[in-house]
């Protein structure tokens, strides 16, 4: 095993007992990566994330401790989860909610070869739309690249029940109107609906259903949406 494979090992063991894997890693040419924190331009990154439920048991036994004191949690959870890999191996931590925002979607083509849903949620084959990213670990050397998905499951989806499971329509094969998704969860039938099991396109997709993620999961994220006024 060289350094390099011993690093990415030894990363992948400290995000475990949260809850949290890597996903991918991402090469770039010279001069193409993100910044890192000594200016200099990383020559990877290793993209940090959940699959399916995984964080969930971690990040809510924090969450309870913490229920009133921090405005956004997950975020923040993630943050000093994240940040303390970091810090251990000497990297530069990026995360999707603070500038300047990295390309984080387009960083998870490149390193895992997935593509978009019509929900706009990249699909993963196995874990389908039930995955996230969390953070990412830029280095100023050039890590594996990891391997990377050949076969996009909406390709061969014949039915694609998330085109007609929205009670509003807001899903086409070229689009999502989130004006019409946003409009319809302020409704009391959005409210009874898709704010308490969860984005009802999403459920009727059949790729990786069982990573589906928790209800508590699942009603923490619907809470989190800021709505229109009805």
């Amino acid at each position: 095993m060289n350094a390099r494979s011993g690093l990415l090992d030894d990363i992948k063991s400290a995000l475990r007992p949260n809850g949290l894997f890597v996903r991918g890693v991402a090469v770039f040419g010279e001069g193409d990566g993100p910044l890192l924190a000594d200016g200099r331009r990383a020559a990877s990154v290793v993209l940090v994330g959940n699959a399916g439920g995984s964080l969930w048991t971690a990040f809510d036994e924090w969450h309870r401790q913490h229920v009133r004191a921090v405005e956004h949690p997950l975020d923040t959870w993630s943050k000093q989860v994240i940040g303390e890999a970091a810090e251990r191996f000497g990297a530069t931590a990026y995360y999707p909610s603070d500038p300047p925002y990295q390309p984080f979607q387009q960083w998870a083509m490149h390193a895992e070869g997935l593509k978009a849903s019509p929900l706009g949620i990249l699909i993963h084959p196995e874990f389908g739309l039930w995955h996230g990213y969390r953070g990412a670990l830029g280095f100023s050397i050039a890590l594996a690249a990891s391997g990377r998905v050949e076969r996009h499951p909406c390709d061969h989806c014949s039915d694609k029940p998330c085109l007609t499971s929205c009670p509003v329509a807001a899903i086409r094969m070229d689009s999502f109107d989130v004006a019409a998704c946003r409009s319809h969860l302020a409704t009391p039938t959005g409210q009874a609906g898709c704010m308490v099991s969860g984005c009802l396109a999403r459920n009727a997709c059949p790729v990786g259903e069982e990573h589906r993620y928790p209800e508590g999961q699942i009603r923490f994220h619907m809470r989190a949406l800021t709505l229109p006024a009805v």
